[in-house]
C-alpha cells in the first residue's frame, strides 16, 4: 500500500521560511517522479514544483521559482520542499504526489499526471 505522508507545515511569519518533508512507503521510490502541488478554498489544486526519480531534474512554477527549491533523498524515501522568502499569499494546503515514471522526467505538471497523493500539510503565513 503506497503512503505519502507531508510534514513541517504550520504558522510563520511573512519573509520566513519553511522545509516540508514527504515521507513514502509501500513503493520503490527512486522510480517515481514526485510533485509538490497546493490548494486554497475554492481553487484548482496547483503546482508547486516537481523532481525527477535520480533527484537530477527539477522544475518549478514560474511565480515560484527562486523562492522554493524541491529535492529528494532516495535512500531515506523522502522529498523536501524548501520555501523562503514566503508571503501571505503561499498559505495553502501543500501536497505531495507520486507518480510511475519510466525516464527521469521531471515535467509533470497537473494534478492529473500524478497517481498517489499525500493527506496534504497546511501553511499559514501571517503578515
Amino acid at each position: 500500500q503506497v503512503q505519502l505522508v507531508e510534514s513541517g507545515g504550520g504558522l510563520v511569519q511573512a519573509g520566513g521560511s519553511l522545509r516540508l518533508s514527504c515521507a513514502a512507503s509501500g513503493l520503490t521510490f527512486s522510480r517515481y517522479t514526485v510533485g509538490w502541488f497546493r490548494q486554497v478554498p475554492g481553487k484548482e489544486r496547483e503546482f508547486v514544483a516537481g523532481i525527477s526519480r535520480s533527484g537530477d531534474y527539477s522544475n518549478y512554477a514560474e511565480t515560484l521559482k527562486g523562492r522554493f527549491t524541491i529535492s529528494r533523498d532516495n535512500a531515506k524515501n523522502m522529498v523536501y520542499l524548501q520555501m523562503n522568502s514566503l508571503k501571505v499569499e503561499d498559505t495553502a494546503v501543500f501536497y505531495c504526489a507520486a507518480v510511475s515514471s519510466s525516464g527521469d522526467y521531471s515535467a509533470y505538471r497537473t494534478q492529473y499526471e500524478y497517481r498517489y497523493w499525500g493527506q496534504g500539510t497546511q501553511v499559514t503565513v501571517s503578515s
